[in-house]
């Protein structure tokens, strides 16, 4: 038994198996392989994402490009005969189409300054609905109010836009108050009023470095038109925004159907509409 158990011995110390650690193993020396590496990545780079205002502007544009006039003044503003705001507006033709404001005027500002639900009882239920209200300007003499209510916010969003551009209105300005000698048309000519409702607004001149003098939509709206210094004053239910912006356009829509005294304009140092260099 002891020859057997010394045979067995010699055979597993001589066997050259010592486990894993030295197996040698590296693959196949001559198969080319050398993994996958670093992959191209062909997909195009996207920037940054684009801002409502952005996105607004971008679908006007194409718009723009599928537009077909229906009208007499859109069909004059195609084919060149009207290239600036103002000339549309001195003809008197109605403005019924959004895309000749995009047209002509290419700098526009647009501005939500409302959004709220309204809810109606009807006999299938109760129904909701949005009403958006909106501000558009160019800063320069220029500006235009709309309200639209809807299903939807972003399509009322849209129409509520179109209205205010169909809305649009020339601002006269001037220096009239009494405590500047400027010539610069930082403020407007006169005082002027308007009223929607039971809220009424009053708009009085002020010197160069006042600033805007007034609640929040206000300063969006006279900032549209180019309105740089202006003292406000309101009585009634202000806090609907509407009401309160509405009475405002009323009141920037009387400076142009104010007739003026001989020599008026030029003391007031008076433009209308966009600044001529």
């Amino acid at each position: 038994m002891s020859e057997e158990v010394k045979k067995t011995e010699d055979k597993n110390t001589n066997s050259g198996y010592k486990g894993n650690t030295n197996s040698g193993y590296k693959g196949k020396p001559n198969s080319g392989y050398k993994g996958k590496g670093p992959q191209k990545d062909n997909r195009q780079k996207r920037g940054p994402p684009l801002s409502p205002a952005q996105q607004r502007r971008k679908a006007a544009e194409e718009r723009i490009s599928k537009w077909t006039p229906k009208t007499e003044l859109g069909r004059k503003v195609v084919s060149g005969e009207i290239t600036t705001i103002q000339e549309a507006l001195a003809t008197g033709l109605p403005l019924r189409e959004a895309p000749i404001v995009d047209l002509l005027i290419t700098d526009l500002m647009e501005e939500v300054i409302d959004i709220h639900m309204v809810q109606k009882m009807s006999d299938s239920g109760r129904r909701v609905r949005f009403a958006v209200t909106t501000i558009v300007g160019n800063g320069d003499g220029v500006v235009g109010l709309g309200r639209v209510s809807g299903k939807l916010v972003r399509p009322t969003i849209t129409k509520a836009l179109d209205r205010a551009k169909l809305n649009i209105i020339e601002v006269r300005r001037g220096s009239g108050s009494w405590e500047c000698s400027t010539a610069v048309p930082n403020s407007l000519p006169f005082e002027v009023a308007g009223r929607t409702g039971s809220t009424r607004v009053k708009i009085k001149p002020a010197p160069p470095g006042v600033g805007l003098v007034t609640n929040q939509v206000g300063q969006i709206m006279l900032k549209l038109a180019g309105v740089e210094d202006a003292w406000s004053f309101t009585r009634g239910q202000t806090q609907t925004i509407y009401n309160f912006a509405s009475a405002m356009f009323k009141a920037l829509e009387k400076t142009r159907s104010t007739k003026l005294l001989p020599g008026q304009k030029e003391f007031h140092n008076m433009i209308k509409g966009v600044k001529q260099e």
